[in-house]
């Protein structure tokens, strides 16, 4: 029946995906779509939102939800460039912590879930805005950028340092970019977690049918609080990349992005009512948003019909989903 499902829902994916890259193809801007570097810009924009809808995928496998990704990439961003542009640490130290302080977000939120039985609509809300606040409350309500204040009140300018360069670059000769490869292996760990752990398995079992897994000795709250813990994580990446390619941090960033990363998952198929799903789905997903977009884009539509259609997109994906052949029941 997995497997089952797994067949249909990968289908219906890569008939959504060629789809719109047929949409491209009619509404190409004057030959735009054509060219390497739209794909390569589109995957490169995509990444961060598909690191998110990495952790995305489990929490959602495991029958919850995750609304506090943005607020944690915003705060993960603020947070690490606090460290490396203005107390001068260095990655090798900055790197970890930041994962580190991601991933206690994720287990805040597992805990409140999986030791405390709150809804996670609920306690995922409450994090979001916490984390949102705590940006903004150690970033003084300030982008962290190179301008460091000095006691006087001006400020010194510092060089960008190279490890934000070398995050926000591309390789073989510029034609991919260090965040998509990073997206990629944020990718494989997801999709060895899921198929190759006994936490993977116990993910689906939680999510297809808590109380029939805790009656077969699965660590219910143990999954649980992996999932949202390894959300939080691979929110940290994101934040990291994100104030790489921005070269700065702005407690502001990743607003809005957690409706991204469902919106990817469910595109691809993954099911919101938990126990079925894979990461191939979601990379499916990502490359869909990614293209339609990047489509939308180059098009010159603006930013309000863009979210406009996202919702309208979300709305059919999960109502698609709903409508399966008896083959597949």
């Amino acid at each position: 029946m997995k497997h089952g499902f797994l067949r249909t829902s990968a289908a219906r994916a890569l008939a959504a995906l060629a789809l719109v890259i047929l949409l491209g193809v009619l509404f190409n801007a004057d030959g735009s779509f054509f060219r390497w570097n739209t794909h390569r810009d589109m995957f490169r924009h995509i990444s961060v939102f598909g690191i998110l809808a990495c952790g995305m995928t489990l929490v959602i496998i495991s029958g919850g939800i995750d609304l506090a990704v943005g607020s944690i990439l915003g705060f993960s961003a603020v947070f690490f460039s606090l460290l490396v542009l203005q107390l001068g640490w260095s990655p090798w130290l900055a790197v970890p912590a930041c994962l580190g302080a991601g991933a206690l977000c994720g287990l805040a939120s597992g805990t409140l879930i999986a030791r405390f039985r709150l809804q996670p609509f609920i306690a995922t809300l409450a994090l979001m805005v916490f984390a949102r606040g705590l940006a903004k409350w150690i970033s003084g309500g300030r982008k962290i950028s190179t301008a460091v204040a000095m006691p006087d009140g001006s400020f010194q300018y510092r060089d960008v340092p190279g490890f934000f360069q070398t995050l926000n670059s591309k390789l073989l000769g510029g034609n991919i970019a260090v965040v998509t490869l990073i997206f990629l292996a944020v990718v494989l760990v997801t999709g060895l977690v899921l198929a190759k752990l006994r936490w993977g398995r116990h993910i689906y079992a939680v999510g297809g049918n808590e109380e029939a897994a805790r009656l077969s000795g699965v660590p219910v709250a143990r999954t649980k609080l992996l999932a949202y813990g390894l959300s939080g994580l691979f929110c940290a990446v994101a934040g990291i990349c994100q104030a790489a390619q921005e070269q700065q941090g702005d407690p502001e960033a990743g607003s809005t992005y957690e409706l991204t990363a469902i919106a990817i998952v469910v595109i691809g198929g993954t099911s919101m009512l938990g126990g079925k799903g894979s990461i191939g789905l979601t990379l499916i997903g990502a490359m869909t948003i990614g293209y339609l977009e990047k489509i939308l884009s180059i098009n010159a539509v603006g930013e309000a019909t863009r979210l406009m259609l996202t919702g309208v997109i979300i709305v059919g994906a999960v109502l698609f989903q709903r409508v399966r052949p008896k083959s597949a029941v």
